[in-house]
């Protein structure tokens, strides 16, 4: 069994969690190169994650931020009781299911995750998908290999708006000025043989060529099975339309916000810009900026929880109500998976 399941079986995991029956009686070996597929959210991460696992030889499991989303940028390492309880109330940490063995220390934990998840497909070769602090990733395994996929940001920035996460371009950006800043820092920490990128464009153009180099980096030769998972997954094979969506669904004003808060970078990863007259946003029209984007998601929020679960949410966290805040997120983690576009 590996990790490459329909709505209905993450679903179904989600509310019965306990994937790992037992811990081991004996702490779980530090994996020496894991390998970790980072970039922005809704750059291809999911798509490229599934063609890898479906190697006879790779297991990928998914968003893997709860590994590192606790610990500080200064390295320190978070309370392990405190630690506990974020993951019960962890989306992604409830339905992959680990067991967490309370005798390890934060990084042996971490590291048992992965294990379990590599004992459970039993291959060789263990990844995860990390999207945001992955550079803290190197604190407990420092021989990590990385794959960086980049997608035109414009694109993200769309799906970003799509998803409900951002109410405007300029804050649709966001997530991919972050992701890909973060990355710009830490390849330069990384000899040449542990790091390789990759354009989503390519992946979608060139499907079997682009595999064949990670592949080939990660010691592998091209399968055939890579590109089974559009029989057992809800992601189709790769479709051309995917790619420059922004040209047709974004308005001029979304692509001009965009565009002026990420076009050094675009041009830097050989994405062309638009050509539409440069926007330049004042100080008092990012203010006004982040209240357009403020009310957009708030509404995309209320039209997907209700607005008596929201508020819920919100007073909760606001008032440090932690049971009950982790009791609502639990309800809201539901809804997520029930309508999450694309899943896994």
């Amino acid at each position: 069994m590996v990790n490459h399941l329909s709505k209905s079986a993450m679903l179904k995991r989600a509310q019965s969690p306990n994937l790992f029956s037992e811990a081991r009686a004996i702490p779980y070996s530090m994996i020496e190169r894991p390998v970790f597929l980072v970039g922005s959210e809704r750059s291809g991460t999911t798509l490229l994650r599934l063609m890898l696992d479906h190697h006879p030889e790779i297991m990928f499991w998914a968003e893997f931020e709860y590994g590192v989303y606790q610990m500080g940028d200064d390295g320190r390492y978070p309370a392990l009781a405190d630690y506990y309880q974020r993951l019960l109330a962890d989306r992604n940490f409830l339905m992959d299911g680990p067991n967490i063995d309370r005798r390890l220390s934060y990084p042996e934990l971490v590291n048992s995750f992965l294990r379990q998840f590599q004992d459970f497909t039993d291959k060789p070769i263990v990844g995860a998908t990390v999207h945001h602090h992955f550079d803290r990733l190197l604190q407990i395994w420092p021989d990590a290999r990385f794959i960086h996929i980049v997608r035109d940001g414009r694109d993200v920035a769309r799906s970003c708006m799509k998803m409900g996460w951002a109410g405007d371009g300029w804050h649709g950006a966001q997530r991919w000025l972050t992701a890909e800043t973060l990355w710009e820092s830490l390849k330069t920490k990384l000899p040449a043989d542990r790091q390789i990128e990759v354009r989503f464009e390519d992946l979608i153009t060139d499907t079997v060529g682009t595999l064949t180099q990670v592949c080939h980096f990660l010691g592998e030769s091209y399968h055939p099975d890579m590109m089974s998972y559009a029989k057992n997954t809800d992601y189709a094979l790769p479709d051309t339309r995917l790619i420059s969506q922004w040209h047709n669904n974004l308005s001029k004003r979304e692509i001009q916000l965009i565009e002026s808060r990420i076009s050094p970078l675009l041009v830097e990863r050989g994405y062309p810009l638009s050509g539409l007259p440069h926007l330049r946003v004042s100080d008092l029209g990012q203010l006004w900026l982040k209240v357009e984007n403020k009310l957009g998601t708030l509404a995309y929020r209320a039209r997907k929880y209700g607005l008596p679960l929201m508020s819920a949410d919100f007073l909760a966290r606001r008032l440090r109500l932690t049971g009950l805040s982790d009791r609502i997120r639990k309800k809201i983690n539901v809804i997520d998976i029930k309508t999450m576009k694309q899943s896994w």
